[in-house]
């Protein structure tokens, strides 16, 4: 099924460039992974802790877009710069998830919504991106299938931080969002094991 992840090529050609800099100078692509999960972790804990005006949820929006930017310039200079690495393996996948759950929590407090969606939310976003990292384990590529893969998550929740902060509340009628993402998480889920198994029979 169609997702935002599929559009990567295209915007990972306009950072390449930039990529290409950021080697030159010696980054590499474990502190680029490190440097976002700090920042994820910051923000979503003062989102969640401080609960600051609604305004405060306009750098959400901000910094999803360049955490998706960081996300592609680590795996360019990991594949495309020689940096590749059994601890850059690690990482990439545990802060992504250790950043989705920091940057998912604070709409715990947000109405229309509790902290049973977002947890709910928050916990399949973690098995969704344990399957799709299992793939190897058994004989198949990292499956990144959807609906609702990472970059939608990021775009979902971009754009309540964007409605919140410029709106000040969100509606009420998107109390059913959560339980709607936490479905199509279970079929993302699905299909990736389904997707997985397929590919190593193919084999």
């Amino acid at each position: 099924m169609l997702s935002i992840y599929d559009i990567k090529p295209r915007f990972q050609a306009l950072l390449r460039p930039l990529t290409q800099r950021l080697a030159a100078a010696g980054v590499t692509a474990n502190a680029v992974t490190l440097t976002a999960m700090f920042i994820s972790v910051a923000i979503g804990l003062w989102l969640s802790m401080a609960q600051p005006a609604p305004v405060a949820f306009l750098v959400l929006p901000v910094w999803l877009f360049l955490r998706m930017a960081l996300n592609a310039i680590d795996g360019m200079l990991a594949r495309e710069h020689g940096q590749q690495s059994t601890l850059g393996a690690y990482l990439n996948e545990l802060t992504d998830v250790i950043s989705d759950a920091a940057l998912y929590l604070p709409f715990a407090f947000v109405s229309p919504f509790g902290a049973l969606g977002v947890g709910l939310v928050i916990w399949l976003s973690a098995v969704s991106e344990m399957a799709g990292a299992l793939g190897p384990m058994v004989g198949a590529s990292r499956r990144y299938d959807g609906p609702v893969g990472k970059s939608d998550r990021a775009f979902v929740f971009g754009a309540l931080g964007l409605c919140l902060g410029s709106a000040g509340s969100l509606p009420a009628w998107l109390g059913w969002l959560m339980p709607l993402m936490a479905l199509g998480i279970c079929l993302n889920i699905f299909n990736r094991v389904r997707a997985g198994l397929a590919e190593v029979a193919a084999r």
